[in-house]
């Protein structure tokens, strides 16, 4: 055994060439052992203890590149040095294409021992080098794999979490009597809904920090037109969604926004009996930057002036806003409204 730990099976029907491979390796540390077809050659390495494989390219039936081409199905195989005549490169390019990991000329001097050492040394280092990679890109997937199921559970939690907070929020909404305590209570319950689909949707899909904005985004409007409607009987919300990649945290705050807006269009755009239709819609310019924009067709207003109710809402549009890095702009169109909130997709990048 050399130094190295290198079992050399050699596969060649020239028992003294062999021979001589055999003592002069061998009081260089090598193991040799020797296989003279290719079916000899499959059970040594099926058995298991080869390192490295030195093939001639001339066997009794058929060549070498022949067991190359079985060696490649094999899990785990050893490395292989080609060992060819000298005027066979042709032969040697074609072994290498089969997976050989080097090619040895076989000559008649002393150089063909030294650079068959040389190559069977390399070829092995090469083999324990990427087999060390294989095994710390496994360790690594595993760990991310660990962490991603832990991230998923987390959310899973979170959310469950979440909807029992919304739960003991509705049972103290119908607990209460007075109707702006209850008002209150259901925009917090809102809010909560907004917060714990993020998580929610986290855990159900494939990514475990990425949310499709898309895809998240809509389902948010249909459960606010759901619980707005039964209010504002008549009122229609419409979306056009681009499907939008953010982080966890964006997806958070802009849900929050979303839900803010969206309730106060339906509060105050269309006062008294009148109705009319909400619109939703987030675009993104390619350069990461993204639009949300919510309109309405109603009474209208600029963002500057009285506040109706009793601003919170308008309080928590600015706080979410900042952490977006966003900007909101408010154009009273006449009739109508429409916010404006644009904000880059990764603000670690502002």
């Amino acid at each position: 055994m050399s130094e190295q730990g290198i079992r050399l099976l050699y596969i060649d029907d020239d028992a003294a060439l062999v021979r001589l491979v055999q003592r002069t390796l061998g009081r260089r540390g090598f193991e040799v052992s020797h296989a003279t077809s290719g079916e000899d050659a499959l059970a040594h390495i099926e058995a298991g203890g080869v390192d490295v494989v030195a093939l001639d390219h001339y066997l009794p039936t058929g060549t070498g590149l022949d067991l190359l081409g079985r060696l490649g199905t094999m899990p785990a195989a050893p490395a292989v040095v080609y060992v060819t005549g000298s005027a066979e490169m042709d032969v040697a390019v074609a072994a290498l294409k089969a997976g050989a990991s080097d090619f040895v000329p076989k000559t008649v001097g002393d150089e063909f021992l030294v650079l068959l050492q040389s190559a069977l040394e390399q070829a092995v280092q090469k083999a324990r080098l990427e087999a060390q990679k294989e095994a710390a890109e496994r360790e690594v997937r595993a760990a991310r794999d660990r962490a991603e199921m832990l991230l998923r559970e987390v959310n899973h939690r979170v959310a469950n979490s979440l909807s029992l907070v919304s739960s003991l929020v509705n049972l103290q909404a119908n607990a209460v009597a007075d109707q702006v305590a209850k008002d209150a209570l259901a925009e917090t319950q809102a809010r909560i809904y907004a917060i714990s689909l993020v998580h929610r949707r986290l855990y159900s899909s494939g990514e475990a920090g990425v949310v499709n904005l898309e895809e998240y985004l809509g389902g948010l409007l249909e459960h606010l037109q759901a619980s707005l409607t039964t209010e504002r009987a008549g009122t229609t919300l419409r979306a056009e969604l681009a499907p939008v990649q953010v982080s966890t945290d964006v997806a958070v705050n802009l849900g929050v926004v979303v839900t803010e807006l969206v309730t106060n269009a339906f509060k105050y755009a269309y006062p008294g009996a009148a109705t009319g239709e909400i619109r939703v819609s987030l675009t993104a310019d390619g350069a990461g930057m993204v639009q949300l924009a919510v309109a309405d067709d109603g009474i209208g207003w600029s963002g500057k002036g009285p506040i109706k109710g009793t601003g919170l809402g308008a309080r928590i549009v600015k706080a979410m806003a900042l952490s977006l890095s966003a900007q909101v702009d408010y154009a009273d169109r006449q009739p109508g409204t429409t916010v404006s909130v644009s904000f880059p997709a990764d603000p670690r990048q502002q």
